[in-house]
């Protein structure tokens, strides 16, 4: 059953900017995402209070809809929760529901997969007013070789050749459901579903549709690097600024929102 509104366990959803912080988990200097939002909790609750997410992301990734659970210490209304820990949080991290859930609920363990969307400017010109929150290209893009690409990386396989060495995950394989690629007017945007990701697999992944993209290799490439299961094998890790955790989904019985007004904002 669920917990009684605004005690026991809780999910909240987050969106942040990641550019100023080293990412989501914990670090001795404080300065990441997860050391505001538990400070932010623990001021507003006036007691001790930890976090777990749904996904880990790195040094400039941003966020959506993060999710993570609380074992709340004390009872406060629902949307208290919202704008009382908003209140001690920084303006580029911002709680964005609360909802209660069931004793056994895990953000991470719980969820059936997770997306994230890579937003990509094609321009003569680097970003000015998108800095920091688009990833960028000079040269022209073809977008069906890109598609085609993509193709070979759909479904369970070994994802070594997308692995960073720094992954602690126990097992290489993951299930990619579908990478889906449109252009809006000057930018590109790239849609990953999958069971879960790897360190740096998305990142990893654009580099290799980029390279496709532009040229410099053809669409059964990417089939190759795949099959290599060597991260030798794959093009440069692509810069973090334009991605984003849109988060993790779960079965409906558990009632956590897929979607806040950050998913408006983006093309």
């Amino acid at each position: 059953m669920p917990a009684a509104p605004g005690a026991g366990r809780l999910a909240l959803g987050l969106a942040y900017r990641g550019s100023a912080y080293q990412g989501w988990q914990s670090q001795p200097g404080g300065r990441t995402v997860q050391d505001r939002v538990e400070a932010a909790l623990t001021s507003f609750a006036d007691r001790p209070v930890s976090t777990l997410c749904a996904g880990r992301t790195d040094a400039g990734v941003h966020a959506l809809n993060q999710v993570v659970h609380i074992d709340a210490p004390v009872e406060r209304d629902l949307f208290s929760w919202v704008r009382g820990t908003n209140r001690y949080l920084p303006g580029d991290v911002a709680v964005q529901w609360c909802v209660p859930v069931a004793a056994d609920f895990h953000a991470r363990n719980s969820a059936r997969g997770r997306r994230y969307v890579y937003l990509l400017l094609e321009s003569a010109v680097r970003p000015a007013l998108e800095s920091s929150v688009v990833g960028w290209v000079f040269r022209p893009l073809d977008g069906e070789a890109m598609r085609a690409a993509a193709a070979h990386l759909i479904g369970e396989h070994d994802f070594s050749s997308f692995r960073s060495s720094e992954c602690q995950a126990l097992s290489p394989v993951k299930t990619l459901r579908k990478i889906a690629i449109e252009r809006r007017g000057a930018y590109w945007r790239f849609d990953f579903d999958g069971s879960a990701f790897l360190h740096h697999m998305v990142r990893n992944i654009m580099g290799c549709l980029v390279a496709v993209g532009q040229g410099s290799q053809d669409a059964a490439w990417t089939a190759e690097v795949l099959a290599a299961k060597d991260r030798d094998a794959a093009a440069p890790t692509f810069a973090a600024d334009g991605l984003y955790f849109a988060g993790p989904y779960y079965d409906a019985a558990h009632g956590i929102p897929e979607h806040t007004p950050a998913f408006d904002w983006l093309p």
